[in-house]
C-alpha cells in the first residue's frame, strides 16, 4: 500500500519537493500550459501535475535528468517532426534538464490537445 502522506495534494506541493532550479523550470512549464489552456483545471493525477479539460489534457513530472511531458499519444504523433531532438515514446517526451525547455512547442502541443478534447466532448454529447 502506498503512503498517501507523501503524495502531493496539488501542483504547488509537487513543485516544492524539488531544488530551486527544477522548481523554476516546473513553474515555467506550468505557466506555459496554463496560458495555452486557460480553461483547464490543475490537479494531481497519477501523482503528477495534470491539466484537465474535458479529460486529462497533459501531465508533466520532474526526474533526475529530464522533465517528462505527457500529452497523450496524439500529442506526440502530431508533433513528431518537432520532437526529433528529444527522446519520445507513444505518449511521452523527455526534455533534458541540461538543455533549454521548448516552451513554444509545449504551448503548441497543449493548444492541439485542448482542441482535440473539445472535439471529443462535442462528439460525445451528440451520441
Amino acid at each position: 500500500m502506498e503512503n498517501k502522506q507523501n503524495q502531493p495534494k496539488n501542483i504547488d506541493d509537487y513543485i516544492k519537493g524539488f531544488s530551486t532550479e527544477i522548481q523554476e523550470k516546473l513553474q515555467s512549464i506550468r505557466k506555459t500550459i496554463a496560458e495555452a489552456a486557460p480553461e483547464a483545471i490543475e490537479k494531481i493525477s497519477y501523482q503528477m501535475p495534470t491539466f484537465y479539460f474535458h479529460g486529462n489534457l497533459v501531465h508533466f513530472a520532474a526526474f533526475k535528468n529530464h522533465i517528462g511531458f505527457y500529452p497523450a499519444p496524439s500529442g506526440i504523433a502530431n508533433f513528431l517532426d518537432e520532437l526529433l531532438d528529444y527522446k519520445t515514446s507513444k505518449g511521452a517526451v523527455q526534455f533534458p534538464l541540461d538543455k533549454p525547455i521548448p516552451f513554444d512547442l509545449i504551448s503548441k502541443i497543449v493548444k492541439f490537445r485542448v482542441k482535440e478534447n473539445k472535439q471529443k466532448n462535442i462528439a460525445k454529447k451528440r451520441k
